[in-house]
């Protein structure tokens, strides 16, 4: 295992080009993971408590058709982690339905490329994150896990995990619904889908020895959660790089919107399955080279690595297949935005038809 541990991480941070804007990373201390965006995200009870309550206020339909019954309990679930501004009630829509005390989080690694990760999962060795309401402990079992997993199939950077955003997004919703949360952090960063099966297969058996050894119940002790942006798309500020096979006028949104639910529909619904998510891989990944999208979603590794291993996890335990259940998808074009300004916050990328980022919330039960 090759352990790096958090150093400079504000210069990093700024001399890395990052498709989230405006950000100001707080630098860590005595182990707290601190903060990497404080514009997009709320950072402060207050803000928190705002946001859920116009989200209750202005999206009341879009939460009363999505979330599921208080007895629904998901074991893995896909959550976004785009500004509030944007993603809003699809970040309540799944997670009330997260009710487990740790939750093992699958993140991307969006900084990968800049630190020369691949091929390994990605922890932390932070014993707090600073969260909304107060610090969110890391819990025991991210050294139970590490202690099992094979050495090379992971690593300690805890620079790549101080400058990453997807998983921080998570925590205050997380938080907000149970003020006790802790967490463990596993970035995935590019990964050849051999070497993700291998990893899966391996990580599924230790979470499956772990939750034995200490009597754990998969949904109500522990949960997965996976985060991630849908489609990226637009000719315009991704880095000039263009994102739009399809054109930016609105026939070419209707077309990209197709492909969208296209891959919510083969790759989410119903019974999960190892195979299902290979094939959100391929939909995602070329086949010529791991690296590269063929679709940007941005957890186009995150996904499948948290897919897999809950569709191995559930075979350890000789159960049927989770079934799969899309909560909601909206794009930051298709409605209108939450209202943050007023409570010291905003939006960290444009929206319209040249730039803008689709959102899915999915729950596994």
């Amino acid at each position: 295992m090759k352990i790096v541990f958090a150093f400079p991480v504000l210069l990093i941070y700024l001399m890395m080009n990052s498709c989230k804007n405006n950000t100001t990373p707080f630098s860590n201390a005595n182990n707290l993971r601190g903060l990497a965006d404080t514009v997009g995200f709320a950072h402060l009870d207050w803000q928190m408590d705002s946001v859920m309550n116009r989200i209750n206020d202005l999206f009341r339909k879009q939460l009363a058709s999505a979330v599921q019954p208080k007895e629904t309990v998901w074991k893995a679930a896909i959550c976004p982690h785009d500004d509030y501004a944007y993603a809003s009630w699809l970040y309540p829509a799944v997670i009330k339905n997260v009710k487990a005390k740790t939750v093992i989080i699958f993140g991307v690694a969006h900084k990968a490329k800049n630190l020369g990760l691949e091929n390994q999962l990605v922890f932390d060795s932070f014993k707090e994150w600073r969260g909304t309401y107060g610090k969110v402990k890391v819990s025991s079992l991210r050294e139970k896990i590490m202690k099992i997993l094979p050495e090379d199939m992971y690593v300690v950077n805890d620079s790549m995990q101080q400058v990453e955003h997807s998983v921080e997004a998570l925590i205050p919703f997380l938080q907000y619904r149970n003020r006790n949360v802790e967490l463990v952090s596993i970035l995935v960063p590019y990964m050849s889908l051999l070497r993700m099966d291998s990893i899966a297969t391996h990580l599924s058996a230790a979470i499956h020895s772990v939750a034995f050894e200490n009597n754990l119940s998969w949904g109500d002790d522990f949960a997965l959660l996976i985060s991630t942006d849908a489609v990226h798309y637009g000719d315009e500020e991704w880095g000039g790089q263009n994102y739009a096979p399809y054109g930016t006028d609105s026939a070419g949104y209707k077309q990209a919107m197709a492909h969208e639910h296209e891959i919510l529909d083969n790759c989410f619904n119903s019974e999960l399955s190892d195979e299902k998510a290979e094939r959100f891989y391929h939909y995602t990944v070329q086949d010529s080279d791991f690296r590269e999208y063929k679709w940007t979603w941005c957890g186009r590794y995150s996904v499948p690595m948290g897919l897999k291993t809950a569709a191995k996890l559930q075979a350890l335990r000789k159960m049927q297949p989770l079934n799969g259940t899309v909560l909601g998808y909206q794009t930051t074009i298709d409605h209108s935005m939450l209202p943050v300004t007023d409570l010291e916050m905003g939006t960290t990328a444009m929206a319209n038809m040249h730039h803008w980022v689709g959102f899915a919330s999915v729950g596994f039960k």
